[in-house]
């Protein structure tokens, strides 16, 4: 463990007898269980993008961009989940750059057959497939079970059957 990993749990010190108060890791199971519960109500994942509206899915991927770095700050850089909460987050990073670029991509992008809709659209089903595969290999590394909404967004194998990366 690095110095500044230590530092970063120590919360207080105390004296005349030295003492020292700090934080543990939390357990990366319990940070997967707290991942998955939050995602499970973020329906911009896995609501059909046709009842979406657009404005509202970006304030919810910002608000799933923060959880997630609000998440990441509260785990170690070694820890085996933050790879896959960077991935998330980079996905969250992608789908506003792109829909934010020009704002017609916002303010049309719930009306059929305009360019907006496609780019939007596209950026939603793009973030979409990296957050199913990371719910997925969550799931499967730590034993969790899914709602059926976020289950949506899993992908299947050739097979029919769910993959898990």
């Amino acid at each position: 463990m690095r110095f500044k990993e230590v530092l970063s749990r120590i919360t207080g010190l105390s004296s005349p007898i030295f003492g020292v108060s700090w934080n543990p890791p939390q357990a990366d199971v319990t940070v997967a269980r707290r991942i998955v519960t939050f995602l499970e109500d973020r329906r911009v994942l896995y609501v059909p993008s046709e009842m979406e509206i657009p404005h509202h899915c970006v304030d919810s991927v910002l608000e799933i961009r923060r959880f997630l770095t609000g998440e990441l700050s509260q785990i170690g850089e070694q820890s085996e989940i933050s790879e896959t909460i960077r991935a998330m987050r980079a996905a969250c990073r992608k789908f506003l750059n792109t829909v934010g670029e020009r704002s017609e991509t916002v303010a049309y992008g719930a009306e059929r057959g305009h360019w907006a809709s496609w780019v939007f659209n596209g950026a939603l089903g793009e973030m979409r497939g990296v957050f199913g595969v990371h719910v997925a290999k969550l799931a499967a590394s730590y034993g969790l079970d899914v709602e059926d909404g976020l289950a949506a967004i899993i992908p299947e194998g050739e097979d029919g059957t769910l993959t898990t990366g």
